[in-house]
């Protein structure tokens, strides 16, 4: 007999089920779990982690206890974990590896000089004005172009500082700023800490919101560089100064170009001196983490305890591991997937990813609300999916990296300025169809419009989502239903308008996006609604959050549908007292069990795209009319939803 594969000990039996899905499947959980103080949540996602954590660490270990026997990627590996453990020396250098360069800021003479040094800080992982990343072309997906975008803020979001809400996070900031100056010897940290945080204020107010930028409509702005620089006269001084060629910057897509236009009046309007100061906080900011510790703890006070509320700095080992994942994570990642990911594991996920595609397909070709053009558009599109599972087929040189041990600045920005450089040869070849953007001991997932692929690393594939020897209903409501969130990006309310090509392309009929649009209107209002256990008095944006939205009950509809077809017909066991229908809405309700501190709550709110675990379960639930037969739902029950209410799209 199968094992059901559901964590009884997890339970809850004094909340049923029809009154309270997430309570029930996760309340003994929710009740006996605190919080660890060096992270500002616990939950399904944070456990995997931390095992792929600990992996991770053990790789980065060996590597380094072999010294100067290590060979090869091992002795990089080994050498920038070390250089980040040498806390003595790390200690001893103080603020020294930016003094320099703080002289270099403060020594610019014209808001063309601070825009060239930013160009060249950018080599050093210092955020500036704008951000820069390669992507296929959503009007050519076959070319790769330069995205840029808004930027220069050191809030989590424009709105901290439009909305009153955020007040006490805006004086915070100010103190901490001034910290930040006093630590790092700059002239009248008082009033520069709130000169560069007026400034931040007016860059914020040409920022677009988190809403706006969800519109691929809107952010796809095909602009020659003369089209460019009439918007922001001096991005070719930048360009320039980064060491970004000409040929690569011919056509860039401006995501944001009311934010450029309007940054622009301000290098004219603003003192230099004023510019100095803020691009010294950004200079201070990006090092912060690997200076001494007087810069890293008054960097996460602020970021870690005051913004998310999370009382503890994580331990060195694991901000040490972060470190390498970041500048070197595929070269771990490939010693990762040999000793953690089992081959067997990719058939498995083989026949679901297949048996949710063949949902996808019967559910597009029953649907009512859509016409038969808009249908074949659709089929075509599903058919054109590609699916990356575990690791990629190719991994990345990390040749160009120079790893010194006595360095550990440095090494972040070489490693860094790598990273740009193998970006940057994207520009202008053929689209990479084999690249991932995310390694395999990420814990996660993802849907690519612009390549149609849905990518699942190795790392989640593991119990409560994916259990090898489970019964399948718990793999159906859990890793199959995460499968089929990232088939529905293909389909909400951003990638629907890209086509099967990954084309930014309408290929719907009026009639049927209106109708579509009616459906998610309808979602949006259930969620609007809403405000989490975590932070009364505050509501979900069912705006911001209706991709995701979208997503969870695309995904947990579809994986229900894909479930039945690999059952072909058989009338599943009763397992642990379960239903196979119960045990596939047990599994998707243990997928996001979570502890939240209240700041971190109040953060994801407002700059979060996905919902509030507790809604991600419940709210879809109560959606699905099979949810609702699973346990007898009644209309006297807490999980009822009229059946005339409940949204139903794929």
């Amino acid at each position: 007999m199968p094992i059901s594969g559901i964590d009884l000990s997890t339970i809850d039996h004094t909340v049923r089920p029809q009154d309270d899905l997430y309570q029930h499947i996760n309340g003994a959980w929710l009740k006996a779990t605190e919080i660890p103080d060096d992270r500002p949540l616990e939950g399904t996602f944070t456990a995997l982690r931390d095992g792929s954590e600990i992996a991770v660490r053990d790789i980065i270990e060996e590597a380094a206890a072999k010294g100067g026997d290590a060979t090869g990627i091992e002795r990089k590996i080994g050498g920038l974990y070390s250089s980040f453990m040498d806390e003595a020396t790390v200690e001893g250098k103080g603020m020294e590896p930016i003094r320099g360069r703080l002289a270099e800021v403060f020594a610019t003479a014209s808001a063309r000089d601070l825009i060239a040094l930013a160009g060249r800080l950018f080599r050093k992982d210092v955020g500036g004005l704008f951000y820069i990343y390669p992507a296929p072309d959503a009007g050519n997906p076959d070319r790769v172009l330069l995205y840029t975008g808004q930027g220069g803020l050191g809030l989590p979001d424009e709105s901290y500082y439009r909305d009153g809400k955020f007040a006490p996070i805006v004086a915070a900031y100010t103190a901490h700023v001034e910290k930040m100056f006093e630590l790092a010897g700059v002239a009248d940290p008082k009033g520069a800490a709130a000169r560069v945080v007026g400034l931040e204020t007016k860059l914020a107010s040409h920022h677009w919101d988190n809403v706006t930028l969800r519109d691929p409509q809107k952010t796809y702005n095909l602009k020659t560089a003369e089209e460019a620089a009439g918007l922001f006269p001096l991005l070719a001084t930048w360009f320039d100064a980064a060491g970004i060629d000409a040929d690569k910057r011919t056509e860039i897509v401006v995501s944001t170009p009311d934010f450029f236009a309007g940054a622009a009046g301000l290098l004219d309007e603003v003192p230099v001196s004023t510019w100095q100061e803020w691009l010294a906080m950004r200079v201070v900011s990006a090092a912060a983490p690997y200076l001494s510790s007087e810069f890293v703890d008054a960097n996460f006070a602020f970021y870690g305890t005051t913004i998310s509320g999370t009382p503890r700095n994580k331990d060195r080992w694991k901000r040490g591991v972060a470190v390498v994942e970041a500048g070197l994570g595929e070269a771990v990642g490939q010693i990762y997937v040999a000793r953690h990911f089992p081959e067997s594991h990719k058939a498995r996920m083989q026949t679901l990813v297949a048996n949710l595609i063949e949902a996808y397909r019967r559910s597009i070709n029953d649907v009512g609300w859509m016409g038969e053009d808009t249908k074949a558009e659709a089929l075509r599109k599903l058919e054109a999916f590609r699916a990356k599972i575990g690791y990629p087929d190719e991994w990345i040189d990390y040749s160009a990296v120079e790893i010194d041990p006595e360095d550990l600045l440095g090494n972040v920005e070489r490693a860094h300025n790598a990273d740009v450089d193998r970006h940057l040869d994207e520009v202008g070849k053929p689209v990479d169809r084999n690249k991932w953007l995310m390694t395999p001991q990420t814990v996660n997932a993802y849907y690519h419009p612009m390549m149609n692929e849905i990518v699942f690393p190795a790392a989640i594939l593991q119990p409560p989502f994916f259990t090898a020897d489970a019964d399948d209903a718990v793999n159906y409501g859990g890793i199959g239903a995460v499968i089929g969130h990232e088939i529905g990006h293909g389909f909400d309310d951003q990638g629907s308008q890209f086509d099967g090509g990954g084309a930014l392309r309408n290929w719907w009929t009026d009639q049927d996006r209106q109708a579509f649009e009616a459906l998610t209107a309808r979602l949006v209002a259930q969620y609007d609604a809403l405000s989490p256990t975590a932070a009364p008095g505050h509501h979900v944006n069912g705006r911001l959050t209706l991709g995701e939205n979208i997503g969870d009950l695309a995904g947990l509809t579809i994986a229900y549908k894909a479930y039945l077809i690999s059952l072909d017909g058989r009338e599943p066991e009763v397992l642990d007292g379960l239903t196979g229908q119960q045990r596939f809405f047990a599994s998707w309700a243990a997928g996001w069990r979570q502890v939240i501190r209240q700041e971190e709550a109040i953060r994801r709110l407002a700059t979060d795209p996905h919902s509030p675990n507790e809604f991600r379960t419940n709210a879809i639930a109560k959606n699905l009319d099979p949810f609702h037969e699973a346990f007898d739902v009644t209309e006297d029950d807490g999980m009822w939803m009229p059946a005339a209410e409940r949204v139903s799209i794929w």
